[in-house]
């Protein structure tokens, strides 16, 4: 059997490429486990400052696997923690995570899209929430991350309809950080990536923490919870080297202390 998740390093970036073809990629167990699995490798390993999740040029995921779940009922759902249990080790993660989405990102790999930072969109990217249609309701973040991302309006159309939303709509939307050709996908999401990565680690995981904490708090706490990690920030070895080095015009050599 071919392994359903594969992984790469490439230099300071590590690459999650999900690899179920004859399923257009959709999610089971296997899948989100290896995912988790290979989170878990790309955080504990201190060279890595960013993660890049992908599919192929057909699909990032084009949902969760139906006859994995169809039999399911409530207290198997319940009692295995379905979802909470692997597929949020995604949000967990304290490294930023790049979602790199060609093709099909439908219900599950919508959701699992949204768990990631951001989004880069292939010009043939097309994202949708059609659980409706199989009588059942999106259970990973659908009906929270999608309005929060594109307002209730949009998100009620897409959760109710079932309709597909292509790159450009999803970029003008705010759901997706930047359109990039499909055949240059993979090269300008790994160089964004790389750019991430070669910046001080701390202060990576200081900013993303706090612009997460932008949707988890009112203003006034999010300022202050910003203004305090900025405050810490002076501790860093980094932040001594970064302004030395904008000082005396030369590029900063980041130690990630």
């Amino acid at each position: 059997m071919s392994q359903v998740v594969l992984t790469e390093i490439h230099g300071k970036v590590g690459l999650i490429r999900i690899n179920r073809p004859e399923a257009m990629n959709a999610l089971n167990n296997d899948v989100v486990d290896g995912i988790a699995a290979a989170v878990d490798a790309f955080e504990a390993d201190e060279n890595i400052g960013c993660i890049v999740i992908t599919g192929n040029e057909k699909a990032f995921a084009a949902g969760a696997d139906i006859g994995f779940m169809k039999d399911f009922d409530y207290m198997h759902a319940y009692k295995t923690d379905f979802i909470t249990r692997n597929w949020e080790r995604i949000k967990t993660t304290r490294k930023p995570v790049i979602a790199a989405v060609a093709g099909f990102a439908l219900g599950g790999g919508c959701e699992m899209a949204m768990m990631c930072d951001m989004i880069f969109a292939a010009d043939t990217a097309k994202f949708g929430q059609p659980e409706i249609r199989l009588g059942t309701m999106p259970g990973a973040g659908g009906t929270q991350r999608l309005p929060r991302a594109i307002g209730k309006a949009k998100a009620m159309d897409m959760c109710l309809t079932a309709r597909m939303m292509d790159a450009a709509e999803a970029e003008k939307s705010g759901l997706v950080a930047r359109v990039i050709a499909a055949e240059q996908l993979m090269e300008e999401t790994m160089k964004a990536a790389q750019t991430i990565a070669g910046y001080s680690l701390p202060v990576i995981m200081m900013i993303k923490e706090s612009v997460n904490r932008a949707y988890e708090s009112s203003l006034n706490e999010g300022l202050l919870f910003e203004r305090r990690v900025f405050h810490s920030a002076f501790a860093l070895e980094d932040q001594k080297e970064g302004m030395a080095a904008f000082v005396e015009k030369r590029k900063p050599a980041f130690k990630n202390r």
